[in-house]
Order: structure tokens, then C-alpha cells, then sequence
């Protein structure tokens, strides 16, 4: 049976090497269907517009990244946008589900549906539009997988208690580094479902006060009288801060995600839009996406922009497993402080999974203050300019379960909700059923969109305004500061 695989592996290469290119057109077509296939998983291009050499995967052209987001004042008129306050915190109710996928590998009759498939696709083909099979999704939505990187909120509103620029931005740097393990958690790389236009998904976590004071590293000595420290004060006084997400798929071509992350009581937000796109690469798949997101603490008049790295669905015949690779930033222009971060790739013969380097520097002075290496998601080691290091060990980390509605409360283009029937299909093991589903959720999707452009109706989306290249949550904290 190997050698039979590998055979016909072979006559795939070999067929694209002597097949001359077609239009773009006619590759889009596979199956006779319209699909806007997002691969496992995503990441953006950095606004330098920096090569991400490492890997083989050329970031495909994207168009110039949104700029910041400023503090400024944008005029909607009298009319109302909805927000977070549209969800009462009130009816969340602790999540119950695991990301994490048992599937230890592809089975012979779903081979001979990949290879199939693989037969009918070029090399470097866009896979936006291209049907892929049902066992493969991960049951769960996108929009759900970036919520899922907020696992870990105690480090993220620890950022902005930071005393200095450069404490600030070395907590960004950790909890970036440490974000990914959960919301890629599992070893089989599956795909997860492609919001439909004007899904949304709404989460929240609530974060004990006591697990945010900051951490003060010895060379420091004893914190000094600043507004940080006199909030800490009342911060230990007990209770929890909420943190509060919400996600929008903004557009269908291209398919764009926006989503909004905010605690009002730290003063922090982070706004992103991205824009998926995939490619076929032989016998993987590359994931990059289009955009950016911006971290701003408004205590410290503070912007972060960042990008995040391209992924890799690695060993489709076999046992798909989920690859990070790429050149990825973080920039604060007010400090004068960014940060590089390369996710390094397997090379073929030899070398590590999973490992990641990072330096964060102080441009002016051209001074390293901090190093990082180790895996995304295993050990990571940082040593700090004064010689002092820290290891931390994503799998110990303590995970705080995000908080949502149960499906009965949800609004009907909700994730959870829009997705029930194939996501118990899926548990149930029934492919069939959860094929026959998803179809009619993407057909309904279909006439809906027929029915807005025959009465010439754009579509607007709920939470998210487009601005330049980027999308914006309408209700922000820095537009109410």
C-alpha cells in the first residue's frame, strides 16, 4: 500500500511538471464548486514587506498594511453601532469544549480522496476557492481559533502594567510567544470551518486580580510610586477583570476576518482584520494572510503593531501536522522599541520541530535588551540584557477557559450556533451528514448573496467598519478616550 501511495505521488510531481500552466480561471474549479477554503491555519505579512525567505513560502501580494490605529474620533452621525455591551456577561457560562484533535492520521479511503484531489491542483495554486472534503475540519470556526489564542489573558493585561517602555514591550513578546500552543493545540493539523459573510463569534474570560500584579525582576528592586504601582495597589483588593472578544467575518472575497479584544478597566485594547490565503506546495499546504493587528494601551498612549507567522499543513498523506514558519514584527513607535521573531522551519534532513528565536531591540540606540528560543509550543527560554534569564513552559501554563452563551441564547449567525449540525455530525463520526450540512449552510450563503446584488444591497458588516486597508471595531476604547 506504501509503495502504491508513493507511486502515485510520483505521477502527480510528474504530471505537474509537464502540464503547461492554465488560467486562473479554470484552476479555481475543482469539483464543479465554489468553496472559499481556508487550510488549517493563518498568519499575516509584516508591514516592512519583508521576505519570509524561511520556509520556501513567498508571501503572496497583499495590499499595503492598515495603518495604525489612532486615538481619534470617527463620525458614524447619530447612528448607533453595535458593541460588546450587546452581550450581557450574565448569560456566559464557562466553555466545556477541547480544542485538541484525536485523529491520529488519514485513513486509505480518505487517501485515495486527497490524492484525487491532488491530481487536479498545480503547484503554487490558490486554494481559496477549492472544495476540500469534510474529514478534515476541526469543528470548530476560525473566528473561534483566534479567540483561542487569548488563553493565557493573566499575561496579556500584565503588559500594560509593565513600569517601563521596555518592561511593556518584553511582556508583549512573552505572551505573543506563548499564544500559539493553545490556539493551535492538538498534533493533527485539520482545517478549521470558513466563517460564512456576517458570522460572528462573542467570548469572554474572566481573569482574578491577584494572577496580574506585575512581576518584578530582581535587578529591579522594589517597584516605585507610579500610577502602575497605586493601581496594583487596588487591583489585589480581589476580583476579576473581564476581558471581552468579539470576531466578525467582514467580507467573503477575499474572506476577511475582524476581531476586537478589550478589558475597559486596564485600558487596553487589540484590534486585527486578516486576510486568509493558502497555497498548494506538492505535499503540503501554506497558509499566509494579508493584514495586521495593533495592541494599544491607552495608560501609556502606547501602539503595538504586530503580525503573526505563515503555517504549514505538513504530510497531508499521512499524518497532518501543523508547521509555523516565517519572519514576523512588532513595532512601537513611540518607545522606539520592536521586536523580530523568526519561526524557524524543519529543514529536510535533520534539525528541530517548532523552534522559535526572537530578539526585542531599542532602535535608537541600536540595543538588544532582550533574546528568545526554544519551541512555540514547548519550552521557551528568554535572557534579559542585565544576564538575568526565564524559562517558560507553554504546557504548565495555567489555562483560564473563555466564557459564551449557551447555543439557545446565541444569535443566529453566531458560530456555535451556525455550526451545530456539522460540528455533532463531525463527533458523531457521520461525514456524510456533516458534508450534506455544510453544504446547505454555504448554498444558503450562496442565495443570500444572489439576493443582495439583484436589489443592489452591499453587504455592511455588524461591528466592523472598513477603513483604508484595514477594519476597525466601531465601538473601541480608543475612539472613547
Amino acid at each position: 500500500a506504501t509503495l502504491s501511495c508513493l507511486g502515485e505521488c510520483l505521477n502527480i510531481l510528474q504530471s505537474h511538471s509537464q502540464v503547461p500552466p492554465q488560467s486562473q480561471t479554470s484552476q479555481h474549479s475543482v469539483h464543479g464548486a465554489s468553496f472559499d477554503g481556508v487550510p488549517v491555519w493563518t498568519v499575516p505579512k509584516s508591514p516592512s514587506g519583508e521576505q519570509l525567505k524561511n520556509g520556501g513560502l513567498t508571501p503572496l501580494r497583499s495590499a499595503e498594511p492598515s495603518p495604525a490605529f489612532r486615538k481619534r474620533s470617527l463620525s458614524h452621525g447619530a447612528e448607533h453601532h453595535p458593541g460588546l455591551e450587546d452581550i450581557s456577561p450574565s448569560e456566559e457560562v464557562t466553555d466545556t469544549e477541547d480544542n485538541e484533535e484525536e485523529d491520529l492520521g488519514v485513513l486509505d479511503d480518505q487517501r485515495s480522496i486527497i490524492l484525487h484531489l491532488l491530481s487536479q491542483l498545480k503547484l503554487g495554486m490558490d486554494l481559496t476557492r477549492v472544495v476540500l472534503p469534510t474529514f478534515i475540519l476541526e469543528k470548530r470556526s476560525l473566528l473561534e481559533m483566534y479567540a483561542n489564542f487569548m488563553a493565557h489573558p493573566d499575561m496579556f493585561l500584565s503588559i500594560t502594567a509593565g513600569a517601563t517602555a521596555e518592561d511593556r514591550i518584553v511582556r508583549f513578546v512573552e505572551y505573543y510567544l506563548t499564544a500559539f500552543h493553545e490556539g493551535r493545540k492538538g498534533a493533527v493539523a485539520k482545517k478549521p470551518y470558513n466563517p460564512v459573510l456576517g458570522e460572528t463569534f462573542h467570548c469572554s474570560w474572566e481573569v482574578p486580580r491577584d494572577k496580574v500584579k506585575p512581576l518584578v525582576r530582581p535587578n529591579q528592586g522594589t517597584p516605585g510610586k507610579s500610577s502602575n504601582n497605586s493601581q496594583q495597589g487596588e487591583d489585589s483588593a480581589g476580583g476579576c477583570y473581564r476581558v471581552r472578544f468579539v470576531a466578525e467575518q467582514v467580507s467573503h472575497h477575499p474572506p476577511v476576518s475582524g476581531f476586537y479584544c478589550e478589558c475597559r478597566e486596564r485600558g487596553m485594547c487589540v484590534n486585527a482584520h486578516v486576510w486568509t490565503k493558502s497555497k498548494f506546495m506538492g505535499m503540503s499546504i501554506g497558509v499566509s494572510m494579508v493584514g495586521e493587528g495593533v495592541l494599544c494601551l491607552l495608560e501609556h498612549d502606547e501602539e503595538y503593531v504586530f503580525t503573526l507567522p505563515c503555517a504549514y499543513a505538513r504530510s497531508i498523506l499521512t499524518v497532518p501536522w501543523v508547521e509555523l514558519g516565517g519572519k514576523v514584527s512588532i513595532n512601537c513607535v513611540k518607545s522606539g522599541y520592536s521586536a523580530a521573531v523568526t519561526f524557524h522551519t524543519k529543514p529536510f534532513y535533520g534539525g528541530k520541530v517548532h523552534r522559535v528565536t526572537a530578539e526585542v531591540k531599542h532602535n535608537p540606540t541600536n540595543t538588544i535588551v532582550c533574546k528568545a528560543q526554544g519551541e512555540w509550543n514547548g519550552t521557551l527560554e528568554f535572557t534579559y540584557s542585565s544576564g538575568e534569564t526565564k524559562v517558560i513552559d507553554t504546557a504548565k501554563l495555567p489555562v483560564i477557559r473563555k466564557k459564551l452563551r449557551p447555543l439557545e441564547k446565541q444569535g443566529r449567525t453566531e458560530s456555535r450556533r451556525l455550526w451545530q449540525h456539522v460540528t455533532k455530525s463531525l463527533k458523531d463520526g457521520n461525514m456524510d451528514e456533516a458534508t450534506e450540512h455544510k453544504h446547505r449552510l454555504e448554498e444558503s450563503q450562496r442565495v443570500e448573496e444572489r439576493q443582495r446584488a439583484a436589489a443592489n444591497k452591499p453587504w455592511r458588516p455588524k461591528y466592523f467598519t472598513k477603513e483604508g486597508e484595514g477594519w476597525t471595531f466601531n465601538n473601541s476604547l480608543w475612539k472613547s478616550t
